[in-house]
């Protein structure tokens, strides 16, 4: 996925976690930075050893310094210890610099009350299936974020995946469908390899089988540009074994359950947030 231009800022990752390491990949494999443009800090150095050796980026202790140096910062650690890394960067970060958070349910006005007036924030939502260049990302402008921060954030997310643009108050709901549904989707893909099972495969034939017929399924879906519904009755032959699952399906109440599903998690990230805003004292 290489672009014609190169995006010439320094970026740091303050927490070398999955997702900071799917972005370090994404960005050098796209040829949008040379690794000299990337700093990551995290608490394990053994992490740290890792990523210099893997990609030959900089790498450092220091949330402080790193985000000094940087004119895009990363927000990457685990959401618990934001009110630890916050009144760092609020000592490190330059004024023209972009402060990007990927923590769940921290909302942007928790983090722009702890950092200097005026800071431009912008805050994602990505998902696990990011760490092999699949994920879906969810992207919010904050108070003083312009035009040109969110198409360099959306820039750098459709480097390991697709992104969209909404606005915060849609995040829970991206949440409880992209951010939480890989487990759904893993769920599925386990009882449909147990189905498999029992009806007489071996144990790996029906694991491959299922999740390449999700996999197979999305693709089709996303590159058509069809309807799922009419997606599924391209399936469904007159009187076949397609239409019989899927009346199984319905009677079992699957469609009704995911949406349950959806809506429960979604509220649970609704949840989650207020209490974050209110350990940040927001």
């Amino acid at each position: 996925m290489g672009h014609a231009t190169k995006i010439d800022k320094r970026i740091a990752f303050l927490g070398a976690g999955n997702m900071a390491g799917a972005l370090v990949r994404g960005l050098l494999a796209s040829g949008a930075v040379d690794a000299q443009q990337i700093w990551c800090v995290d608490v394990r150095p053994e992490r740290l050893e890792e990523l210099g050796k893997k990609h030959g980026v900089r790498t450092g202790r220091s949330n402080r310094e790193a985000a000094a140096w940087a004119d895009v910062v990363f927000l990457a650690t685990k959401p618990q210890v934001f009110d630890r890394l916050l009144p760092e960067v609020a000592e490190g970060i330059r004024p023209e610099a972009l402060a990007v958070s990927i923590a769940a349910g921290i909302p942007i006005a928790a983090i722009e009350a702890r950092l200097p007036a005026g800071a431009r924030v912008v805050r994602t939502m990505p998902n696990t299936p990011a760490i092999v260049d699949a994920g879906a990302t969810a992207i919010a402008a904050g108070t003083h974020a312009t035009p040109d921060d969110l198409a360099l954030v959306k820039r750098i997310f459709d480097d390991i995946g697709i992104s969209v643009v909404l606005d915060e108050s849609l995040l829970d709901a991206v949440t409880g469908l992209s951010g939480s549904g890989p487990a759904y989707i893993f769920l599925i893909i386990e009882a449909l390899a147990d189905a498999g099972v029992k009806v007489g495969l071996h144990r790996d034939s029906a694991q491959l089988l299922a999740a390449q017929t999700v996999l197979g399924s999305a693709k089709l879906l996303i590159e058509t540009g069809e309807h799922p519904g009419r997606l599924k009755d391209m399936v469904t032959s007159p009187g076949g074994t397609a239409i019989a699952g899927l009346h199984t399906l319905e009677a079992g109440g699957l469609r009704k359950t995911l949406m349950d599903a959806v809506e429960t998690a979604t509220a649970r990230a609704k949840q989650l947030g207020e209490d974050a805003s209110k350990k940040l004292g927001k």
